[in-house]
């Protein structure tokens, strides 16, 4: 990852990591499809213990930030290197918000437990509120149909 200085939404959007016209029916769900995939693309090293993280920082308060978006993330020994994982849900599905809506964009970062990895978050974090605090780019992902367009409406 590039230094935190530098750090840019191109330097952690993976394509890899981003999923479009999930189905699933739960939070749970999610968690498990993203996390699987930060496993499979070497972002986490336990599938459980990340869960484990997920579920831990869900009970300190809702992720679902509104309108229809939820940023999930888990801090935990089992990251091995800071990321994102996005996926756009076909429907909406319920999801604890701060203005009680459900969620439709997952936006789940990964977060080392200690160090550089716990700096490197509070900038992923700004980057991306900043812009998914723009109705156009949250409109965009939410129709994308492909990584390429997930990528593309954040650089909008």
């Amino acid at each position: 990852m590039a230094d935190t200085a530098t750090l840019t939404l191109n330097d952690v959007l993976d394509r890899n990591t981003i999923l479009t016209d999930v189905k699933v029916e739960t939070k749970e769900d999610v968690f498990r499809t993203l996390s699987e995939r930060l496993f499979e693309q070497g972002y986490v090293s336990s599938v459980d213990d990340f869960l484990d993280a997920l579920h831990k920082r869900e009970e300190e308060g809702a992720t679902g930030i509104g309108n229809h978006i939820a940023i999930p993330h888990g801090r935990s020994e089992t990251v091995t290197r800071n990321g994102v994982a996005i996926a756009i849900l076909d429907h909406e599905i319920e999801w604890e918000s701060l203005d009680d809506t459900g969620a439709k964009l997952v936006v789940m970062f990964t977060v080392g437990a200690s160090g550089d990895g716990a700096n490197d978050h509070l900038k992923l974090l700004s980057m991306f509120a900043r812009k998914m605090a723009q109705q156009q780019v949250v409109d965009a992902l939410l129709k994308a149909k492909d990584a390429d367009e997930v990528i593309a409406a954040f650089q909008d």
